[in-house]
């Protein structure tokens, strides 16, 4: 038993550390907010007024309906573009069926508030589809006028999302089933709608729920397209605008988290009691068989015209970084490369703050994985499971309650050095980054470790290495691959978060990437710079997913060598 716990009294101190972190920067700062949601702004008394104003306010009303309208909205459109490329490419023999995967997945790598202005110059009511369809045939569609804009773009930019986790699923399905059903003679749309689809459906509710997820707290796109009659954009103009007294911000937020466990719920409640289960061993994916004439140009015709639209965002913003001047015609008038110069000349500290910024919360993020990760799996540690639930939770909490969840909780916290509240300091904003990115590199770091087999550990122990030593020279190493991956995963999408950092920016000097686009993209002026930050941006984060991609295949190539070796051997 002393031995026992001797072992257990390293891991339980780091066990201790990180959940320390957790509960001051993401359980307390939530926990303030629903507090205050339900404190009376007056007497500081537990109330349920704030609620009552909320729901009978026709502002208020109209933000949730509208918000529940374009996620949901936002959700179907996205289908509609996944399925068909999904579908195409695991189910017919064609060729570039890898490539069109490829191009599918890109539209991730820009978040949605970035090529938010280059789909209103395209698609907008004097943007280029409209005046050729006004020139060529008289009429207009209004893609982006109010709500419609803003689920156009969001799902054009969240449909990966389900492309991505459908089109595993549809690898993963039994072939035996399709044949037993067409041996019973379904085909066709009977056979995807009765057999198929049905079979795929956990890979197409875990992209669903995050589509959803992601639109409904979005808060950039909104702001941009300068729709405020929705919850996230009414959250952060209230506590912007009146203050972080104000209790319908913390109300809102307490929706908006409850709203998000709420489709997280849905999700589990929609595949409860169903048994998705293959026969065989990785299932074997859909029968491929070659396409005729006919049908293979209605695929591609299909494929094109989807790949042309949510691609769109990155041609208008590459269009508009080189253009003069950008109104009321098809192309921009000339073309320059004067707006990169004025980025890198007057606004390069967005550029140098994102860096150090998203650099900083990404090794957080992986230092805090690896002990999280290495404690869940390693240990007997009572609770331990706990450190990864919390640790997961921050994927429920929208940017915007984290953000305001820290000006409401740090905004009297003095810091001696520097002698100004903590939520005024560019560090919160890196430890918001942090906090908001961990799962993405607590999943990473997980699927490494689970990938080491505890013999290794316990040879090491054997031959006297102590377990400290045996982590840093046997596990660490051995998870580099998976930290690496969690490190640039993070470092990538916290390059790009709004959501958090625009309500944690106190000041201009402090502002990463992209609240800069954000602040160019508020007048005409500023869009050609704006546009070119947003290049920036897609470049870094191109070029992080490319390092991501390379540094996971070749810990698969290695990790194969090691396992043929003694087959060969």
């Amino acid at each position: 038993m002393k031995s026992f716990l001797r072992s257990q009294w390293g891991p339980g101190a780091v066990a201790l550390l990180l959940a320390l972190f957790l509960f001051i920067f993401l359980v307390v700062p939530v926990l303030r907010v629903i507090y205050v949601a339900f404190q009376d702004p007056n007497t500081g008394a537990l109330t349920l007024v704030n609620f009552a104003d909320f729901f009978r306010s026709s502002l208020f009303q109209e933000s949730s309906i509208n918000s529940i309208y374009v996620a949901v909205m936002a959700v179907i459109l996205a289908s509609f573009f996944s399925l068909p490329l999904a579908y195409f490419t695991t189910r017919f023999n064609f060729g570039g069926a890898i490539l069109i995967q490829t191009l599918g997945i890109v539209p991730l790598i820009m978040p949605p508030f970035v090529g938010a202005v280059a789909m209103l110059l395209l698609f907008g009511e004097n943007g280029s589809v409209n005046l050729l369809l006004d020139e060529w045939f008289g009429f207009t569609i209004p893609f982006m006028e109010g709500l419609n804009g803003v689920i156009l773009v969001e799902s054009v930019h969240y449909f990966p999302f389900i492309l991505i986790n459908l089109s595993a699923a549809l690898n993963n399905i039994d072939r035996a089933m399709e044949e037993s059903a067409q041996n019973l003679g379904a085909s066709g749309i009977r056979l995807f709608r009765r057999i198929v689809f049905p079979l795929a459906m956990p890979g197409y509710v875990a992209g669903a729920s995050l589509v959803f997820l992601k639109v409904f707290d979005d808060l950039g796109t909104p702001l941009l397209l300068n729709v405020n009659n929705m919850l996230a954009p009414q959250a952060y103009l209230r506590i912007s605008s009146i203050g972080i007294a104000d209790p319908m911000g913390y109300v809102i937020s307490v929706i908006l988290v409850a709203f998000s466990l709420f489709s997280l719920w849905v999700a589990f409640l929609a595949l409860k009691g169903k048994d998705y289960a293959t026969v065989q061993k990785g299932g074997g994916g859909l029968m491929k068989r070659d396409l005729r004439t006919w049908e293979k140009i209605g695929c591609y015709a299909v494929v094109l015209l989807v790949l042309g639209l949510v691609l769109s965002p990155h041609i208008g913003l590459a269009l508009l970084s080189f253009g003069t001047v950008w109104s009321f015609s098809v192309l921009p008038d000339a073309f320059t490369v004067d707006h990169y110069f004025r980025v890198f000349s007057t606004s390069s500290q967005y550029i140098n703050n994102t860096l150090l910024y998203a650099g900083l919360a990404a090794a957080i993020d992986v230092v805090l994985a690896t002990a999280i990760a290495y404690i869940v799996w390693r240990t007997k540690l009572v609770a331990r499971k706990w450190l990864d639930y919390v640790a997961m939770g921050a994927v429920a909490i929208p940017g915007v309650v984290l953000g305001i969840g820290y000006l409401r909780t740090f905004h009297a916290f003095d810091v001696p050095i520097i002698d100004k509240p903590l939520a005024t300091w560019w560090v919160i904003i890196v430890i918001a980054l942090a906090v908001r990115r961990l799962p993405y590199a607590l999943r990473a770091c997980v699927a490494a470790l689970q990938q080491i087999s505890v013999m290794l550990e316990e040879a090491a122990e054997n031959i006297g290495a102590t377990k400290a030593r045996t982590v840093r020279r046997i596990v660490v190493p051995l998870m580099s691959g998976g930290i690496v991956a969690g490190f640039v995963t993070s470092f990538a999408t916290a390059s790009v978060e709004l959501s958090a950092t625009i309500m944690l920016v106190s000041a201009e000097a402090d502002a990463p990437l992209a609240y800069g686009i954000y602040e160019f993209m508020q007048s005409a002026a500023g869009r050609g710079p704006g546009a070119a930050l947003g290049i920036i941006a897609v470049v870094i984060v191109g070029a992080a997913t490319y390092v991501s991609h390379r540094v996971i295949e070749r810990g698969e190539r290695k990790r194969s060598a090691e396992v043929a070796l003694p087959a060969g051997v």
